[in-house]
């Protein structure tokens, strides 16, 4: 099962495309609010209503957490500490964690992305630590971390998570079937 947190501004494209992209290859997701309310504004104004809150993460059937970036999305999640929590157990228990844009100075706050290669939003290097940034890629898999670019990478991104939970066959399908030439 994969876990996408949701806070109001999350990047539209960030969550939804790989959420998207997941399902397609038959994995269970469920998008999860960090708010005090199921309903989720993105930072484009697109309302989401999650599947279920962060209290209700079953932290045993999950195999990867995804972040999606967007300013506020990323504030809502840093300024949760539940979803602190979750973050920090998912690394420690060796469950897969997926960043995209801005989220992976999340990661890289808590210390998750220290000398690890990775990748994200430009201009957002210097909240990075001591992460080795690989500027120009869109897409960066560093044991069980993997970081994106920008909204730009968002499928690209979503059929990495796809190779990582059920390979890369499976990953060929649903970028065959949706046509993605990227």
């Amino acid at each position: 099962m994969v876990y996408i947190l949701l806070g109001n501004g999350f990047e539209t494209i960030e969550a939804l495309s790989p959420c998207d992209v997941l399902r397609r290859a038959g994995v269970q997701v469920h998008l999860v609010s960090v708010m005090d309310d199921l309903n989720v504004i993105s930072g484009q104004g697109v309302q989401v209503t999650a599947d279920c809150m962060i209290d209700d993460v079953q932290f045993d059937k999950m195999d990867m957490l995804v972040l999606p970036g967007g300013l506020g999305g990323v504030r809502a999640i840093m300024s949760c500490d539940q979803a602190q929590l979750l973050i920090q157990r998912s690394s420690q228990e060796g469950k897969w964690i997926a960043a995209i844009c801005a989220a992976p100075t999340i990661l890289a706050q808590l210390g998750l992305l220290d000398r690890r290669h990775c990748v994200v939003y430009p201009g957002m290097e210097e909240q990075m630590f001591s992460a080795v940034v690989l500027k120009g890629e869109q897409v960066v898999q560093d044991s069980r971390i993997i970081t994106a670019e920008a909204a730009g990478s968002s499928i690209a991104f979503g059929l990495k998570l796809v190779e990582a939970l059920r390979g890369a066959e499976a990953s060929a399908e649903v970028r065959e079937g949706i046509h993605y030439h990227g």
